[in-house]
């Protein structure tokens, strides 16, 4: 990568000259850039990804800027449809970069497919049944994927749980390297079903994978100075250790409330999300799979904490994150894999690093809004370049037509028309 994810004055510049510069960097063709962004999903193609199609429906496709994971810069492509998200993103990530950018490691990459038994006679017994014929069961599930064994994947363990009340659930965990891997566990428990409740009795009940991925966990750090925290608006100043105390108190708000940790979640989801949907993955399976293990203590808790560390922030966020580089959607969407070359990661691990840091720069954002000025004012003012558009603005009058509605404070479609005539009337 050429000049990194630092460029300056990048929201100044015009979409043509934007994807130049991000096409120099990514060392990506930019007439295939051009192409993609504007082409997207070819209706044709659309109707044999899902069903009843009658046409695609395009969201924003952006790039945060300024990340940096594990000593690497990363351009972070983002599928969004909430003003400021990206550029709160990008912003936050110049903050933590400034102290060495995020830290990010992952938990053994493993995929849990469930197979359910029930009215077993003898849960106990039958439990120690399918645990000694381990060998025969992960055999069994091993030659239901030999792709992925070529690739160096497969199951590697075997785990039962009691349930109580004659239900066993039998827990296979795969290694699916680089793919997401919901049809290969899928198959797996298919294919082991029948063999384990044979071994075990009673009756043979679901067979596919769970999204409480907890064994494919991403665990992100990242540190703040308190001068990279320093919030101006004109004549006032909120100094970085004010705006530090702040976030540390919002985030121990967060884990003392379970109504404000789903809103502090949501806040890192923005980032997480964006960057799962514009590299093709499934955002739903990796939405379920936070907020379970956000509750596993048997109480909703924030996944992301900060606290003062010396005389810096410290932010960890840890979450299940099962993401893939190969197949699913990237076989036919030609943007899904246009974002992959534009982040360049080579493997699934470290597109999750990459996507994690996008949550948990997402999250300082909010908090650092939240305890200062509050977040309504900065949302509102991008808020109001899509109001002045829906009033007719065009070209340079959007700017013009947003920065006065957003002065007054009114914020809707009638003043943004009334200032749209105005500026026309204008020499």
């Amino acid at each position: 990568m050429s000049d990194g994810s630092r460029i300056p004055g990048f929201y100044k510049l015009s979409i043509e000259e934007r994807r130049r510069r991000v096409s120099e960097a990514a060392g990506v063709d930019v007439e295939a850039l051009t192409a993609a962004l504007t082409g997207g999903l070819d209706p044709r193609a659309a109707d044999k990804v899902v069903e009843n199609v009658l046409g695609v429906y395009a969201l924003p496709f952006g790039v945060a800027l300024n990340v940096q994971v594990n000593g690497v810069d990363r351009l972070v492509p983002m599928v969004v449809e909430e003003p400021s998200v990206v550029a709160a993103a990008s912003n936050a990530a110049r903050m933590v970069r400034a102290s060495g950018g995020f830290h990010a490691t992952t938990t053994a990459d493993l995929m849990i497919s469930q197979v359910q038994l029930y009215d077993v006679p003898d849960p106990e017994a039958a439990r120690e049944r399918l645990l000694a014929h381990q060998a025969e069961l992960l055999s069994l599930a091993d030659a239901a994927a030999p792709g992925l064994r070529s690739r160096g994947g497969g199951p590697r363990d075997l785990e039962v749980r009691d349930l109580g009340d004659g239900y066993l659930v039998l827990h296979l965990l795969v290694d699916c390297q680089d793919a997401m891997g919901a049809n290969l566990v899928n198959g797996m428990a298919e294919a082991v079903g029948p063999r384990a409740q044979a071994i075990a009795g009673g009756q043979l009940g679901l067979r596919i994978l769970s999204n409480l991925c907890d064994q494919r966990r991403v665990k992100v750090r990242c540190e703040v100075h308190p001068r990279d925290l320093e919030l101006r608006r004109g004549d006032q100043v909120v100094s970085g250790d004010e705006v530090l105390d702040g976030i540390v108190q919002a985030s121990r708000f967060a884990e003392r409330d379970p109504y404000r940790a789903a809103t502090h979640n949501k806040g890192i989801m923005n980032g997480v999300d964006a960057v799962v949907l514009a590299t093709g993955n499934d955002f739903r399976a990796v939405e379920a799979g936070a907020h379970a293990y956000a509750a596993r203590s048997g109480r909703y808790a924030p996944l992301a904490v900060w606290r003062r560390e010396g005389e810096r922030l410290l932010g960890e966020l840890e979450l299940p994150l099962a993401l893939g580089i190969v197949g699913g959607t990237l076989r036919v969407h030609p943007l899904a894999r246009l974002a992959l070359e534009l982040t360049r990661v080579t493997s699934a691990a470290e597109l999750a690093h990459v996507a994690a840091s996008a949550g948990l720069a997402s999250n300082l954002a909010a908090l650092r809004a939240l305890a200062t000025e509050g977040i309504q004012r900065g949302h509102m003012s991008l808020h109001a370049r899509s109001v002045a558009t829906a009033a007719g603005a065009e070209g340079n009058e959007v700017e013009l037509v947003a920065q006065r509605i957003a002065e007054a404070g009114h914020i809707n479609l009638e003043q943004a028309e009334l200032a749209l005539a105005a500026l026309r009337r204008a020499p």
